[in-house]
Formats: C-alpha cells, structure tokens, sequence
C-alpha cells in the first residue's frame, strides 16, 4: 500500500512533469541555492492548478509529502493521490490526524508541503491564508521555505500548451517560526500565518499578490514579527 514515505509514484510523476516542462513550456526555477540540503522543512506555496504538486517536485531538490484536501482521496484521483505519497487534511477545522502525520513527516527529515489557501486560488491571486501551516510549523519547529508559482493558471486545455505558456517557480530564503512559550494562542497562528503568506507574496509579481498586496506588508509584518527573522526574498520579481 502507497503511503506518504513510500510514494511509489513521486519520482515517476515528477519525472515526467520535468520533462513535459522543458518540452512544452517556457519553465523556470529562481532561488534553488536557498533549499537546505536536508532535514525537515516546511515549503509553503500559492496554488494556481491541480499540477502544482508536481510542479513543486520537478523544481525543488527535495523530496515532498504534501497535504492534500481530503474529497481528493474520495475521487477518481485517490489512488494516484496516495501513490504520490499526499496525506489528506480536512480544511477548516483543527484535523489532529493530519497534524500528527505532518508532525511524522518532519521528524523523518522529510519536506513537507502545504498550500496554505486550502485550495486553488481560481482568480490567481492570493487568497486568506488558513492556520494549518502555522499549527504544523509551531509544533514542529521546522523552518519554513516560501515559495511563488506564477503562470500555471494559463494551463487551460491543449491549445495553452501550444503558446509554451511561461511559468515560473520563486524559491524564497527559509526561516524559523518562534518557539511558543506556552499554549499556541490564536493570535500567534494568525500572525505566522500572515509573515508566511507575505513571505509568499513578496516573490509574487503584484497581479498575483491579492489581499497580501505590497501595500499591506509594513502592518502585516509588524504584527507577525515576533516569528523570527529571514522571510523571503526582499524585492518581488
């Protein structure tokens, strides 16, 4: 049985979705050198199309176990769900199973990856970011890579594939979360959650940035500094 440390079929479909980028679309990864090498890490990202798990897997030198919406595992695409080693959550709601597996994950050295809106994003900006990466992120301890997707959107039937649309994967610097002193407030969620999704921002142009625009930065991230220092590259591409 697939499960998310075996993944039977990760290195197939990232194989496979490299070489459909290089042949079919005009792909670039900016930011490698920022991925550690090892240990656990939390990679955070907006989420533009159902590919983008794979996207993330061609382009990060890493292997990934992702959080996936648990109707997904009740779908025709559960059994491939599962063969890429995804663990379901169900969103809105404190899901203790999935945290327990994302807690597993992490202490395995693995990278966990998480799309912090709940789901994709269908006006390609970004959307209000859930608590569930933060919850992961002040459990574990684990640093927290950002990243942007930008031009996966354009991917709407065969005749976008024959434009080789441009799409581009932004790898921020990682940073540390804060160490709760005591119980994890809902303030504290809500401010990590802020500093990831403006770290997410600022390697966004600004049409993708939506209610984390460039404008907001300054009081958002006032508001979350207390989780560390290092959130992201400095400047939007």
């Amino acid at each position: 049985m697939a499960t998310m440390f075996t993944a039977p079929v990760y290195y197939p479909c990232t194989a496979l979705m490299r070489i459909l980028l290089i042949g079919l679309a005009r792909w670039r990864v900016r930011g490698k050198e920022n991925v550690p090498a090892k240990g656990p890490l939390i990679i955070v990202a907006n989420h533009l199309h159902a590919v983008d798990p794979p996207l993330l897997g061609a382009s990060i030198p890493r292997r990934i176990a992702f959080m996936a919406k648990d109707e997904l595992f009740n779908s025709w695409l559960g059994a491939l769900v599962r063969g890429f080693g995804a663990f379901p959550v169900r969103r809105n709601q404190l899901d203790r199973q999935a945290l327990s597996q994302a807690n597993a994950v992490l202490k395995k050295g693995l990278a966990l990856g998480i799309f912090p809106e709940g789901e994709r994003s269908r006006s390609s900006q970004l959307q209000p970011g859930l608590l569930g990466a933060a919850h992961v992120a002040l459990r574990s301890g684990a640093p927290i890579l950002p990243v942007g997707i930008t031009g996966m959107e354009k991917l709407e039937g065969f005749t976008s594939i024959l434009r080789r649309p441009e799409i581009t994967v932004t790898i921020g610097r990682p940073f540390t979360p804060p160490s709760p002193d005591g119980k994890v407030t809902r303030d504290l969620l809500n401010s990590l959650t802020d500093l990831m999704m403006v770290s997410i921002a600022r390697l966004l142009p600004p049409s993708y940035q939506g209610v984390y625009h460039k404008d907001d930065w300054e009081q958002l991230e006032e508001v979350g500094s207390l989780a560390g220092e290092g959130i992201g590259d400095r400047e939007s591409p």
